[in-house]
């Protein structure tokens, strides 16, 4: 018997398509093909391109043929300039804010357009303000702070003295009572220049702090920045206070008189009562080292019926003050900061009288030996709802007894002690 081959399969009747040999890969597309692929984005490109800002005049639109050679090479010309000032500034708003200052650097025209996002500078050379730089720079201010540039101090010193928002240098030859004395501020001609610059130029200012300020500096203020909000005034006198007169929208001032240590001015029932008049919309109001007594502190309840928010800082005041918080008839919250006395002659209990509205009464660094001042003090604040002693001295059983006299059955007391 013969020996049969192997027997060929016969092939299939209905064969399956074989892929095809597989052939190079594609090279992918580069940003800018893609980028400029489509002709209407060219178009498109070439319209943001016109409407830079930062283009010289004498510079022609390019051509399609120009678009098509361009490419993302970090040697080759600057491809943000195809972008508007307009979407560069949205595109830097969305960065966060310690990218401001490295991107700045990148070149002229990312700086000037991060100066026009600054809102909030704080100045150390008043040079920088005279020369006009600062307006070209930062043209969108709305909050300045000139103080330490109003300050003559050795900037080459190593001795840096610093006390919460001011910080000076002081040299090594200081002798005298205060660290800041009156012939190390600015003469009053050359602020009240660099004020009346300020207001003409920043018309939308809503905060400036400045320190040593004369009438004139700050009625240029008051008379273009209508809608100045916030004011901080260090080293300032009774009378300069009729500068801030006109400013009607004020809702936020802080007036630092008496500052131990670094300089000394006189804030007294004057000042108030040129503030009270003048600024009837404050909602906070700050006194820092101020003198006054019944008088200043019952014209600003009495004008100021929007204040919600009273704090005194070391304050002066002559004895009997406590009685004419009962004029605030609106405030909310009370709060007495390193304080040497509550009120040295409360007078009787019955003329007292009460703040009905306030909610809050906060007591932080204060010498509370003084008992009489103390029971005036929950007197006055007995529908107070919340109590915050913070860091006190002096504090005995009978000073919590006090506490007593307030009528809310609901309220509570918090002690903070470091």
């Amino acid at each position: 018997m013969s020996h049969s081959p192997d027997r060929i399969p016969s092939p299939n009747p209905n064969p399956s398509p074989r892929p095809p040999p597989s052939s190079k890969r594609s090279k992918a597309l580069s940003l800018p093909d893609l980028w400029f692929k489509d002709q209407s984005l060219k178009n498109a490109a070439l319209k943001m391109h016109l409407r830079s800002l930062s283009a010289t005049p004498s510079a022609s639109p390019p051509s399609d043929t120009d678009f098509s050679l361009i490419t993302l090479d970090p040697s080759g010309p600057d491809q943000t300039f195809l972008l508007s000032d307009e979407l560069l500034l949205q595109i830097f708003s969305r960065l966060p804010l310690s990218c401001y200052v490295s991107n700045s650097l990148v070149c002229k025209r990312w700086l000037y357009l991060h100066g026009r996002l600054v809102q909030s500078l704080k100045l150390t050379d008043l040079s920088f303000l005279n020369s006009g730089r600062i307006f070209y720079r930062f043209p969108n201010l709305t909050e300045i702070d000139i103080v330490n540039a109003c300050i003559r101090t050795p900037r080459n010193s190593g001795i840096l003295l610093t006390h919460k928002n001011l910080s000076i240098h002081i040299g090594t030859q200081f002798s005298g009572t205060d660290f800041i004395e009156k012939s190390d501020l600015l003469p009053s001609d050359l602020l009240d220049s660099g004020l009346e610059m300020i207001a003409q130029r920043y018309p939308n200012l809503r905060r400036i702090s400045a320190i040593g300020a004369s009438e004139t500096g700050l009625l240029s203020i008051s008379n273009e920045c209508e809608t100045l909000q916030e004011l901080e005034l260090h080293c300032c006198g009774d009378l300069s206070l009729k500068g801030i007169s006109r400013c009607r929208n004020l809702q936020l001032v802080k007036l630092i008189g008496c500052f131990d240590g670094f300089y000394n001015s006189v804030v007294s029932d004057i000042g108030l009562t040129i503030l009270a008049q003048g600024c009837r919309r404050l909602v906070k109001l700050e006194l820092c080292g101020c003198e006054g007594s019944y008088d200043g502190i019952k014209a600003i309840g009495q004008c100021c019926q929007m204040l919600e928010e009273l704090t005194l800082f070391d304050h002066r005041m002559d004895g009997g003050w406590l009685a004419a918080l009962s004029f605030c008839s609106n405030l909310k919250t009370l709060r007495l900061q390193s304080c040497k006395s509550i009120d040295s002659s409360p007078g009787l209990d019955k003329h007292l009288g009460s703040c009905h509205t306030l909610e809050e009464l906060h007591l932080q660094q204060c010498l509370m030996r003084d008992e009489p001042g103390a029971k005036a003090l929950f007197l006055v604040c007995e529908a107070v709802r919340e109590i915050v002693l913070q860091n006190c001295w002096g504090l005995k059983d009978e000073v919590f007894g006090f506490a007593s006299l307030c009528r809310y059955e609901g309220f509570f007391i918090v002690v903070f002690d470091s």
